[in-house]
């Protein structure tokens, strides 16, 4: 997957932002492309999970469509561990988006971001290919 430098700052602003909370939101694209970023409110409101608010789902979902751009990257934060996929992040990873990536940014260390992504199928879980583009 790649992503412009600006969209991914953009996510990590938001996950520094919204701690000690997760943050969440969903990223729109084509062809292995992320294009548009889709902030969502994380209806958990908890430091050790996320759910996109429904209603924010929907609005997504419908600007996407009507944009012609896919679900891309679905994001969320982990403020308390590495940016691996926790067994719940696995069960809500959804089998009608197979082919989007899972993108977590770990912010423990307030002096370093880490991002990684992954791809979440039939509950397997392998690390996905992000592509950083500068400009």
């Amino acid at each position: 997957m790649r992503i412009a430098r600006s969209l991914l700052d953009q996510i990590v602003a938001q996950a520094r932002a919204e701690a000690p909370n997760e943050c969440c939101g969903i990223v729109g694209g084509r062809d292995g492309h992320a294009a548009v970023l889709k902030q969502a409110r994380n209806a958990r409101a908890s430091a050790l999970a996320y759910e996109i608010d429904g209603r924010d789902l929907v609005k997504i979902y419908d600007e996407l469509d009507e944009a012609g751009l896919q679900v891309a990257i679905i994001y969320h934060s982990h403020t308390r561990s590495d940016p691996v996929p926790s067994q719940t992040d696995m069960n809500l990873a959804s089998p009608f988006l197979p082919d989007a990536v899972y993108l977590i940014v770990g912010v423990k260390d307030p002096e370093r971001d880490d991002v990684r992504a992954w791809h979440i199928r039939d509950g397997q879980v392998s690390e996905a290919t992000l592509e950083v583009e500068e400009g």
